[in-house]
């Protein structure tokens, strides 16, 4: 398009200077012409056409200096086309140099296409994964409604089987009462006849009243002597009775004494023949372990239980929860999760114990924890003159030469994997309850298998032997030469729990029981609670026991949060203003249970809030709440504003408000959320 213009224009050009070479011949023959008829014509016409001739030079002039700004132009414009030709082949050139880049541009190019198609792909598939999580969605919506269903109508047929059993019992009681008035009728008639008979026997009786009453001034009579004979006949009994209550006292410590005797022969006839060189044979060994072997009826119901399928920690709560409910309890979901996690911390923490007043569910939450986690339950009621550790385990009787194991020693036996390798229940838990563990002092009976839990070692070095003897349990059993008694390793497939109640019966716990222990203090209800129980509840399935431990994490899970040691090191300084302080081993089992806390989304203030409650307020007991009012005061804005649990901050407000009204002493009262 370029060439073509510039083409026209060098063409113009070429006419125009033609056009202006013919203009200049006619001017010069016109001018001869006019030359050779100069002669003829006038002056004024001379002048006239001189005139004319100026006029037309002057435009011959004008229209030659336009022919030459043409020219002018034209040149420019050849210049612009030489430039802009040079610059087409300098284009053209490098065009052709920049086939590798469009080489490399069509491959980006069908890249972004390719990437595009893909996407494309990928929008359709997220579409139709999208839909099929909606039609998931919904299928779990209508099986929750159904769940919800299906509950409400185990509540319908336990409200139908309840009216139907009292329906039953009223037509039982109508049936009774139809036979008793045919029977009544029958009476009437009997009676209609026995009251004429009687009639006649009244004058009879009348007769013999008379005599009667002549005979009963005479026994009378005869009653007084009586009792006055009977006074010195009571008064000779109460000397024998108290001169029998001692002889029966006497024959007591006399049967004591005989069995210690015996005990002591048998003793000496074990050393006597160890002495002399004479073996018991196997089966006496035998003998004396038996009971011991013997599964306890907590174990052989276990037996029976299938094996729980996979689950995670969050769908385990979700059934202890479910079960709770099924048998009408009703507990706040902060007190279920602090039980599981004093469960899982049994390494740092030695037992969680239930305290409170009677009646508020302390023995049933562990009892239908165990149940619905698939944990066996052995519940060990104390009693009030236990006193030694034999009491827990059971004693060797000398006179039978055979040990008597309580239930809790046989299930121990049967659970310490380690030193009963052929055990049936290598990956089954058991928790074991010490129900009202206060009715008698436990220093006496539970200090020194306190102290074997704590000397456990860790979980990955219970198979050295070296390590874990100081935990063990050597039964007081006599063996025979070259023989040792049984061991038992209280290992961590055995977890602790004890019930405590608060009365004028009962013992507090020392200071070495609350240091081990998280206190779970249960306060009066604020209503009570009317759930009835389901018709029906399903059949424990076994925990795995290794599944029990991959959901134990260990302290190292937040030793390095800032936000876990500020808090604890805090209290440190709480409690030591309070004159109580704690060590590292109480603070190491504070952050393994915020460590052990399920789903607390990076927030540590509830765990620690529940530390606060079950391992500091317990320890304060006792404390003069005026000469402390500075530093509970501080233990308060701790609680309120840094781990922002005001409830239990009002809970501490009213057992300092309780102390102050009574003995001026602080008693932790428990929090009732």
């Amino acid at each position: 398009m370029l060439t073509g213009n510039i083409l026209l224009l060098v063409l113009s050009a070429l006419a125009l200077v033609a056009l202006i070479g013919t203009q200049t011949i006619l001017a010069i023959f016109h001018d001869r012409a006019v030359t050779a008829a100069g002669p003829t014509l006038t002056l004024d016409a001379l002048i006239a056409s001189i005139d004319q001739k100026q006029t037309t030079l002057s435009d011959i002039d004008n229209e030659l200096l336009e022919r030459r700004k043409a020219l002018a132009n034209i040149a420019d414009v050849q210049a612009d086309y030489d430039a802009t030709k040079r610059q087409m082949d300098d284009l053209k050139t490098e065009w052709l140099q920049q086939d590798d880049r469009r080489a490399e541009v069509r491959a980006v190019r069908d890249e972004i296409e390719q990437k595009i198609n893909e996407r494309l792909a990928i929008v359709s598939e997220l579409a139709s994964s999208r839909a099929d999580l909606d039609a998931v969605q919904d299928r779990l919506s209508a099986a929750q409604r159904l769940f919800e269903a299906n509950d409400e109508m185990k509540r319908e047929h336990a409200a139908l089987d309840a009216r139907l059993g009292e329906l039953r019992a009223e037509a039982a009681k109508l049936a009774e009462a139809q036979e008793r008035v045919q029977y009544l009728e029958a009476n009437a008639a009997e009676l209609t006849r026995a009251v004429a008979q009687s009639e006649g026997r009244l004058e009879v009786a009348s007769r013999e009243l008379a005599e009667t009453r002549h005979a009963l001034s005479a026994e009378q009579q005869a009653v007084a002597t009586a009792r006055s004979e009977f006074t010195q006949a009571a008064a000779r009994i109460a000397a024998s009775e108290e001169r029998a209550t001692a002889m029966e006292s006497d024959i007591n410590k006399l049967e004591g004494r005989r069995a210690s005797l015996m005990a002591q022969v048998a003793r000496l006839e074990e050393s006597i023949g160890e002495a002399t060189g004479s073996e018991t044979g196997g089966d006496e060994v035998n003998d004396r372990l038996k009971e011991l072997i013997a599964l306890p009826p907590v174990l052989e119901h276990m037996r029976t239980w299938a094996s729980r399928a996979g689950e995670n920690e969050d769908e385990a709560i979700t059934r202890v929860k479910r079960r709770l409910s099924e048998n009408g309890l009703q507990y706040p979901d902060r007190t279920v999760m602090a039980f599981h996690t004093a469960m899982k911390t049994n390494e740092t923490t030695q037992m969680a114990v239930l305290a409170g007043i009677s009646g508020t569910g302390k023995s049933q939450l562990p009892r239908q924890y165990a149940a619905a986690m698939g944990i066996g339950f052995l519940q060990v009621p104390v009693q009030p003159r236990w006193d030694s550790p034999q009491d827990l385990m059971g004693f060797y009787n000398y006179i039978e030469k055979r040990f008597r194991p309580t239930d809790m020693a046989r299930a121990l036996y049967q659970l310490d994997t380690l030193n009963n390798p052929e055990s049936e229940f290598q990956d089954r838990m058991m928790m074991v309850l010490l129900d009202e563990m206060n009715l008698a002092r436990i220093e006496y009976y539970f200090s020194d298998f306190l102290s074997r839990l704590e000397s456990r070692p860790s979980r990955d070095r219970t198979g050295e032997r070296s390590l874990r003897k100081d935990a063990e349990i050597e039964l007081e059993i006599p063996m025979p030469r070259g023989l040792n008694p049984p061991r038992i390793f209280p290992g961590y497939n055995l977890l602790f729990a004890g019930t405590m109640n608060e009365d004028e019966s009962t013992q507090s716990l020392s200071d070495k029981v609350v240091d081990r222990a998280n206190v779970l203090r249960f306060s009066a209800p604020k209503r009570i609670h009317t759930s009835s129980q389901s018709a029906k509840t399903s059949e424990p399935e076994a925990l795995s026991a290794k599944r029990w431990q991959g959901w134990v994490r260990p302290v190292s899970h937040v030793e390095g949060d800032a936000s876990v040691t500020s808090r604890v090191e805090r209290m440190v300084e709480i409690m030591t203003e309070f004159k109580r302080p704690f060590g590292h081993r109480l603070g190491r089992a504070m952050m393994a249970y915020v460590a052990n806390y399920p789903n607390r989304g990076g927030d540590v203030r509830v765990p620690l809030a529940d530390q606060v409650e079950m391992r500091l307020l317990p320890k304060l007991r006792g404390l003069e709440v005026d000469t402390n009012d500075a530093a509970f005061g501080r233990l308060k804005s701790f609680v309120a504003d840094d781990l922002m649990d005001e409830p239990l901050a009002q809970a501490v407000e009213a057992s300092l408000q309780s102390a102050r009204d009574g003995a001026g002493q602080f008693v932790w009262n428990g929090v009732a959320r």
